[in-house]
């Protein structure tokens, strides 16, 4: 490992396995920094269109052969794939001694790659925290992304090296951490998708016909905001301690979406909590705000008394 310490070396002979969204739109971007994409393996006909428009000169392989061919192999499968993955290419003695290995899953460190690093491979987790379109526009994206990087310390300067020159920002995240950052970027990233999909919903049960006219400038300028100054960004009713207007929106949820109204609740009752840390709201003003929250009788009573 000892020769792979000081730098990245200087060309690579890349190859992808799972010519997703991800892995295309990597090895693109190794490919454009200057190393050279000796084989990839799509199966579905959706990526090997990918690989096709992205990968143009990469030639498509088994497995096998793209380890065969390479010096540094990206995994780019789901997660729940990956630890069968590796262990059928180290059974099936495709890794070999010296062969960097690296995987793009959040939810795993390094410790899934330990059959093939046992048979000699230098193991790196690679997980960049961005959606992928699998399209050229993802590569323009890359700059202003960072990558949750695991790796044995004398392989840091090479999973370094390796984001920066897809222009990227490397952040370290210890093994026993994996999990938790995987699972912040999941409740973040995912869930404001959702989130946005109800908001625009209950605009069109509300007349609104282009609900992403009226979103777009609110959200964009709140996701500004709660990065910049965190809970002291928090407006709204719940913010405020107005009981009287968060029944009401939660009895014309249950009217229009019912479906919506457990997430509305939950978000509020977590809303709260944090306005009330923060000093945003009162402890006068959460009691009552909390018990329009528990439940239709307690919003009930709320209605009648407003």
């Amino acid at each position: 490992m000892a020769e792979h310490t000081a730098q990245a070396p200087a060309r690579l002979g890349v190859g992808v396995i799972g010519a997703g969204r991800v892995g295309s739109v990597l090895g693109a971007a190794l490919a454009a920094a200057g190393h050279r994409v000796v084989g990839v393996y799509a199966v579905s006909i959706a990526s090997r269109q990918r690989a096709q428009a992205l990968l143009p000169d990469a030639p498509l392989l088994t497995p096998g052969e793209v380890f065969d061919r390479a010096d540094l192999v990206v995994l780019a499968v789901p997660d729940d794939v990956l630890p069968d993955l590796v262990e059928g290419l180290v059974a099936t003695g495709s890794v070999r001694a010296g062969q960097l290995v690296a995987h793009t899953s959040g939810r795993f460190g390094i410790d899934v790659l330990q059959p093939a690093t046992t048979a000699g491979a230098l193991p790196l987790a690679l997980h960049p925290a961005m959606t992928f379109t699998g399209s050229a526009v993802d590569l323009d994206r890359l700059p202003s992304a960072t990558f949750g990087v695991t790796a044995p310390e004398p392989l840091w300067q090479v999973a370094e090296a390796l984001v920066i020159e897809m222009g990227a920002e490397p952040i370290r995240v210890a093994e026993e951490n994996r999990i938790l950052y995987h699972a912040a970027l999941a409740h973040g990233a995912n869930h404001l998708v959702t989130l946005v999909g109800e908001a625009a919903d209950l605009l069109r049960h509300a007349g609104v016909p282009e609900p992403e006219r009226t979103l777009g400038p609110l959200l964009s300028a709140a996701l500004d905001n709660a990065l910049r100054d965190g809970d002291a960004a928090l407006t709204g009713p719940v913010a405020r301690g107005d009981a009287g207007t968060v029944s009401r929106h939660v009895a014309e949820i249950e009217r229009v979406a019912p479906e919506s109204v457990a997430a509305y609740v939950a978000l509020a009752r977590r809303t709260a909590a944090r306005a009330l840390a923060a000093g945003r709201l009162t402890p006068s003003g959460a009691e009552p705000l909390l018990d329009a929250l528990a439940g239709p009788a307690a919003r009930r009573d709320w209605n009648e008394r407003c």
